[in-house]
């Protein structure tokens, strides 16, 4: 299936002030209606060929930017257009030019072969039943499932079934493609995999918009990263770009037990520290410290957890998770 490129200099992503509200009740006994404002003017440019990334914590407002430019809801206001075409205007003509990949489970029908998972499909891209079956053969052999398209999907590993969701996407081969979060839940292995894809089809000049709360991932993936908090665009750059606003910064990471609360605001109050964020690996609090550079953090973070079994602490270089988590807990 053919499809019309940008044309020269123009975006082949174009969101402008883009908002989504969303109407809901609450209340059990007087039921009371809310407005939520999902998306609050979200502006953003993907150049031809780009892979661009969109990281924000859930709730942020990703899958719903992500969801109007794929035609699936109705921007209450703002202008949204892909490859030239307005999402509103023309959402046949967005759908023949996009493929939307999305992690999870879904959208696709365990008891049927990976073929006729595919064939479905490709009927309803409407992909010529002539071209079928070698594109087909094209996709399964891209994602790495050659030989096993006879295979039911109930039998797929998660990995395998996210590999098959990526050849859906691919069938109708466009030129744009959106990726919501392709690698959560699946293993090492196949989210390796599917990195590898990712970046073949950005090598060969897709233009791809990637969600992801893997921070290692869009750094190694992504050309220009925008970050959105309560739905609104915070930072945008390249990974470079974004890591050098933290570059002035000291991170500290503490491996322990049984911090208590009241230690972590203690901290949280250090005159110098910018940002802590905490959570449990292997029943360890890790705690990760940002503070101003030069502070002498380590010796005041020891005298502060005195009492606490500490397993490790240890300053490093600040990374792209730390100028993330920087922007989505900047007040």
């Amino acid at each position: 299936m053919s499809a019309a490129a940008p044309a020269r200099g123009e975006p082949a992503i174009e969101v402008a002030d883009l908002r989504r509200t969303y109407r809901t009740t609450t209340g059990t006994v007087r039921r009371r209606r809310l407005e939520i404002e999902a998306v609050r003017g979200v502006s953003l440019r993907v150049a031809p060929g780009e892979l661009f990334g969109l990281l924000g914590p859930n709730g942020a407002g990703k899958t719903t930017t992500i969801r109007v430019l794929c035609t699936l809801l109705l921007p209450t206001s703002g202008t949204v257009r892909v490859l030239g075409l307005d999402v509103v205007a023309s959402p046949r003509e967005v759908r023949r030019r996009i493929g939307y990949v999305f992690g999870g489970d879904r959208g696709l029908y365990d008891r049927l072969s990976a073929l006729d998972n595919l064939r479905y499909f490709a009927d309803l891209y409407a992909l010529d039943p002539r071209r079928q079956r070698q594109r087909i053969d094209e996709v399964l052999e891209l994602v790495g499932l050659q030989g096993r398209g006879k295979e039911r999907v109930e039998g797929f590993s998660r990995g395998m079934r996210q590999r098959l969701h990526l050849a859906r996407g691919l069938l109708h081969d466009p030129p744009v493609l959106f990726f919501d979060e392709p690698t959560i839940g699946v293993d090492p292995v196949g989210a390796r995999e599917v990195r590898q894809v990712v970046s073949e089809l950005a090598r060969a000049g897709k233009t791809i918009l990637l969600t992801t709360h893997y921070m290692f991932e869009a750094d190694s993936l992504c050309d220009r990263i925008a970050v959105i908090s309560k739905g609104q665009i915070v930072a945008e750059g390249t990974p470079q770009q974004l890591k050098a606003r933290v570059t002035a910064r000291s991170v500290v990471e503490i491996e322990a037990y049984g911090i208590p609360e009241a230690t972590v605001q203690r901290i949280r109050d250090l005159p110098d520290v910018e940002a802590v964020t905490t959570e449990i690996r292997d029943q360890a609090q890790q705690l990760t410290v940002q503070a101003r550079e030069g502070s002498q953090l380590t010796g005041r973070l020891l005298q502060i957890l005195e009492g606490v079994r500490v397993e490790r602490i240890v300053a490093r270089e600040p990374t792209l998770e730390d100028a993330y988590v920087a922007l989505v807990t900047a007040p």
